[in-house]
């Protein structure tokens, strides 16, 4: 446990950033997860709107800094991919 009191609030500070982080990053996951089983299922409505709602929670955390820009488009563009693949 830390004794110096910048360390002390250093350490506040980095577990509510931690927490804040992880329910974006979550949120992400989920939506990305979601949208390729939609994918996958077949139905381009639910599929198109899935991903809508996975490029909007990507676009989120990269906003916030939790996952890095180029790393939220190359997960958007992977999706769309697939996406386009499936109205083919």
């Amino acid at each position: 446990m830390a004794n110096i009191k910048s360390q002390i609030k250093r350490n506040k500070q980095n577990e509510k950033r931690r927490l804040r982080n992880r329910f974006f990053r979550g949120a992400a996951r989920k939506a990305v997860s979601k949208a390729r089983v939609a994918i996958e299922s077949g139905e381009t409505p639910e599929a198109r709107e899935a991903v809508v709602l996975a490029v909007k929670a990507l676009d989120k955390a990269a906003e916030k800094g939790v996952i890095h820009k180029n790393n939220a488009a190359r997960r958007k563009s992977r999706l769309m991919k697939r996406l386009a693949a499936l109205s083919k």
